[in-house]
């Protein structure tokens, strides 16, 4: 059973044959947006590893399924449902894709970012392919499940969608809320997503609902990663608590922590180039092993 991606490759990098130190930088994109959300940040990775003088490493944002334009899974293609309507197995089959991707172009290993959704993403490729890792950061995300009310919630937006064929029950992920950043607040940033979430399916929206619903509990993984680790979160983030409440347990590794000022919960959209500072010293940490 196999779930496609559909990749976007912001640079190809060095090298024909995957060259260890041009192995890929996978950016994995929050919900409800798609691959885009890296647009300004991934240009800005690129640049500081030059200046910083590492060899051109690749840089891909592959879209999840359901996300962009890429294809929405059928419960069959997806591993079955639960009783509630959640997608047990989805984010496994997800997390394979990805890394299916990375071998099929050559390369032995990567490093994998993910942020808010695609955390989850990259935790479970820390459960089922730790071999795959080269270095790891978590960006606005947590290790834990939904609590119940949340993962009811969550079931029931998805139910919307598929029902009245909207996208409208997420949209308040566009609208500026009290103590957002500037960014969040601004004319710009409300339009552009409001136009990403308008762009979505909303089967698409529907499917990763169920998927982050049916995910378990990554907490234990923390301590297996033993590559270098990032974990990055704006402090306007609802989640900032929860991530430092999580670092500790990163016992395996090195890591770094940035806590970006007037940033919120996309911080690769409001703040790109703190974030790709951040993810710049992570590749440059990986090079020199």
């Amino acid at each position: 059973m196999t779930i496609s991606l559909q990749n976007t490759i912001y640079r190809k990098g060095s090298g024909g044959e995957a060259p260890e130190d041009s192995m890929p930088l996978v950016l994995v994109h929050a919900f409800p947006v798609d691959h885009r959300m890296w647009d300004d940040c991934a240009p800005l990775i690129a640049q500081f590893g030059d200046s910083a003088g590492s060899a051109p490493f690749p840089i891909w944002a592959p879209d999840m399924p359901g996300a962009g334009t890429c294809p929405v899974p059928g419960v069959s293609e997806s591993g079955g449902a639960d009783e509630d309507g959640s997608y047990p197995h989805a984010l496994d089959l997800v997390a394979d894709a990805y890394v299916d991707l990375v071998r099929r172009a050559g390369f032995a290993k990567a490093v994998f970012v993910g942020l808010s959704m695609g955390g989850y993403v990259v935790l479970d490729i820390v459960r089922r392919h730790p071999q795959m890792l080269a270095g790891i950061a978590l960006c606005d995300t947590q290790p834990s499940p939904d609590a119940p009310q949340a993962r009811v919630s969550r079931l029931a937006i998805a139910q919307r969608c598929e029902d009245e064929q909207t996208v409208e029950p997420v949209m308040h992920f566009a609208m500026p809320q009290p103590g957002d950043s500037a960014f969040k607040r601004s004319p710009q940033c409300v339009d552009l997503f409001t136009r990403w979430i308008r762009e979505q399916s909303p089967q698409g929206i529907a499917w990763r609902q169920r998927m982050a619903a049916g995910r378990p509990d990554f907490t234990d993984q923390l301590a297996t990663i033993t590559v270098p680790a990032a974990v990055v979160c704006g402090t306007l983030d609802p989640s900032l608590q929860a991530m430092r409440g999580f670092v500790p347990l990163l016992t395996g590794t090195e890591v770094v922590t940035t806590e970006i000022e007037d940033c919120g919960h996309f911080s690769a959209v409001e703040q790109p180039a703190a974030v790709a500072r951040a993810l710049s010293d992570l590749m440059q940490r990986v090079a020199e092993g």
